[in-house]
C-alpha cells in the first residue's frame, strides 16, 4: 500500500499525524479551533457556543481519523503559533471524477507556478496570499500527479500580513514529501518498505 513521508523541521512544525493523547493536544486544538472558525467566517455563520468544546473532540478523534487512514494523511501546525498555520498533505487515488472535479475548478485556481519536488518530480503550487473573496483565508496548495495518484499539500494561514513570511516553511516540507509502498515479503506478514531515496 502507497503512503506519504515527509521530513518536517522540529523546532518549526508539530505533527498532528501520529499524536494520540496528550502530546500535542494544545496544538491540535488551536488548529482545529482555527479551521472551524475559517470555516465559518468563510460561510457567513456566526461561531456557536460551544465551539470550543467542538474544537476540542475533533482534537481528540483526528489522531485516530488520520491513523485509520494508514499514512495517506499527514498534517502539521506551526509550532510557535499553532493557530496560525495548518498543512495537510494528502494521497488520493487519480480516479476519473477526481480528475474531472479537478478540471472544473474556478479560473483563478490555473494560476500556478512549478514547483520542483527531488521525490515526486515537477508539480504546481498555487499561492494564494490575498483572495478575492475578503473572508478566504490565504492559503497555498502543491499538486503532482503520478499517474495513479494525486500528490497534494494545501497550507492554510489565518494572518494575511503573516502568510509571507511562513510561506517558505512550508515549501521546505512539501520539497520532503515522497510517496513509499509498503511491499509483502513473500508468506510471511512480514513488511519491507523502500525509501525512494
Amino acid at each position: 500500500m502507497s503512503r506519504l513521508q515527509a521530513d518536517a523541521a522540529a523546532d518549526l512544525w508539530v505533527p498532528v499525524t501520529g499524536s494520540l493523547g496528550l502530546r500535542g493536544r494544545r496544538h491540535r486544538k488551536a488548529a482545529l479551533g482555527m479551521l472551524l472558525g475559517q470555516a465559518a467566517r468563510t460561510t457567513g455563520t456566526a461561531p456557536r457556543p460551544g465551539g470550543g468544546a467542538f474544537a476540542w473532540m475533533l482534537s481528540q478523534a483526528a489522531p485516530l481519523l488520520m491513523r485509520r487512514a494508514g499514512g495517506r494523511v499527514l498534517v502539521w501546525v506551526w509550532k510557535s503559533a499553532p493557530e496560525l498555520l495548518v498543512v495537510m498533505a494528502q494521497l488520493q487515488e487519480a480516479t476519473a471524477q477526481l480528475r474531472t472535479a479537478r478540471a472544473m475548478m474556478p479560473m483563478e485556481y490555473d494560476d500556478t507556478e512549478s514547483f520542483r519536488n527531488p521525490h515526486l518530480g515537477v508539480g504546481e503550487k498555487l499561492a494564494m496570499p490575498l483572495p478575492i473573496d475578503p473572508k478566504t483565508p490565504p492559503f497555498a496548495t502543491y499538486t503532482w500527479d503520478t499517474g495513479s495518484h494525486f500528490v497534494t499539500v494545501t497550507a492554510v494561514c489565518a494572518d494575511r500580513e503573516r502568510f509571507g513570511t511562513v510561506i517558505g516553511a512550508v515549501d521546505d516540507i512539501a520539497r520532503t514529501l515522497r510517496v513509499v509502498d509498503d511491499l509483502s515479503v513473500g508468506e510471511t506478514p512480514t513488511v519491507l518498505r523502500i525509501d525512494p531515496a
